[in-house]
């Protein structure tokens, strides 16, 4: 191709770029007029299913060559920067920046959020329990090693509900200053990342000792402190603390995913393709298992997950954590969970969400 050629091409590509501008502004402008509309109301501002409806209305439209999951990534920190301009949003999660709890947080409300690390899951419940963050985002169970039991408990004493989910795809790198294996003396992560890794460093680092951390994260900046550790951690571990990748991907199971919920004080409008969550003590009695899952399977409701976790209160007495394919505001889904409830010493609804990815129709 010619140089004139290139250059007119050029020239067409910042023409579009200045139009790309131009709408931006134009809808930054649009999204002002709705947070003035909305002044006074008690509507929240962030709707995870108005999002789901434009990220499936986009990709449904996108004709290509320019690729959906982009489109999606782009729109994502457009939302996020409009919605900065109406409040700004402050987000706790469990920190500090750079772990996967991280990477979700951003993937879930984009950069232009005010993402504020926390130290441990009961403190991400209290910021926005008291009103010092909008959301929360806080991990709740992964493919591998199951669920986070901590987050399960903390929902037992608290009103929040459960907004949104997200699912992220869990990669973990052994992580150097020198970037060579031959170099490291000792391992260093968190339980489940190490967990997670298990055969890849009794093949590759038998005899090498591996140290427990509080997060990826801590492990990375031990690693970025001392030339003889090595972190499991991620890539944007890595990059923030200036790591070299000694080995990619070295996960046991590839198809290693984390969920991770978003709290807030409201239960968000149906989307279409939803999933309620609720957690619920029963008596004991001859039976009782069967009929706390008949309500929902006479519906055909579909059920996705049930864990159980003991009470403090009392020995061999146990609370469910219950997850199901539809929205509160179902009338099937309503009338199952109040029958459910007469077999109850309690019950509470935990939320009802739009569901991560792809899913299940109700």
């Amino acid at each position: 191709m010619s140089s004139p050629d290139l250059k007119k091409l050029r020239t067409r590509i910042d023409q579009i770029d200045d139009k790309i501008l131009d709408l931006l502004n134009s809808r930054a402008q649009v999204v002002l007029e709705v947070g003035k509309a909305k002044a006074g109301a008690s509507r929240e501002f962030y709707v995870p299913s108005r999002e789901r409806a434009i990220f499936e209305r986009l990709q449904t439209q996108n004709p290509g060559p320019f690729p959906n999951d982009s489109v999606c990534r782009v729109f994502r920190e457009i939302i996020s920067a409009s919605l900065s301009l109406e409040l700004p949003m402050k987000v706790a999660f469990l920190g500090p920046q750079s772990t996967f709890t991280h990477v979700a947080a951003m993937e879930q409300f984009g950069l232009s959020a005010q993402l504020v690390p926390q130290k441990s899951i009961p403190s991400v419940f209290e910021e926005v329990e008291r009103g010092r963050a909008y959301y929360g985002v806080v991990p709740v169970e992964n493919s591998t090693e199951g669920v986070v039991n901590h987050t399960l408990d903390m929902f037992i004493g608290s009103d929040l509900q459960v907004i949104a989910e997200v699912l992220l795809e869990i990669s973990h790198d052994l992580l150097s200053q020198s970037g060579k294996l031959e170099q490291v003396s000792k391992v260093v992560s968190h339980p489940q990342a190490l967990a997670q890794c298990r055969r890849w460093l009794e093949e590759n680092l038998p005899d090498t000792p591996q140290m427990d951390l509080a997060s990826t994260a801590a492990a990375a900046q031990m690693a970025a402190e001392d030339t003889a550790v090595a972190a499991v951690a991620s890539q944007a571990a890595a990059r923030q603390y200036g790591l070299q990748i000694v080995k990619a991907r070295i996960e046991d199971n590839p198809n290693n995913f984390t969920r991770f919920l978003v709290i807030g004080r409201k239960t968000p409008e149906p989307s279409g393709r939803d999933k309620t969550s609720i957690m619920f003590s029963v008596r004991d009695e001859p039976g009782i298992l069967y009929r706390m899952l008949e309500p929902f399977s006479k519906r055909d409701i579909n059920l996705v997950k049930i864990e159980s976790r003991p009470m403090k209160q009392k020995a061999w007495e146990y609370i469910f954590f219950l997850d199901l394919v539809g929205h509160v505001e179902d009338q099937q889904i309503a009338t199952a969970i109040e029958e459910l409830r007469g077999y109850c010493h309690f019950l509470k609804i935990l939320g009802s969400y739009p569901i991560a990815g792809p899913g299940e129709k109700e």
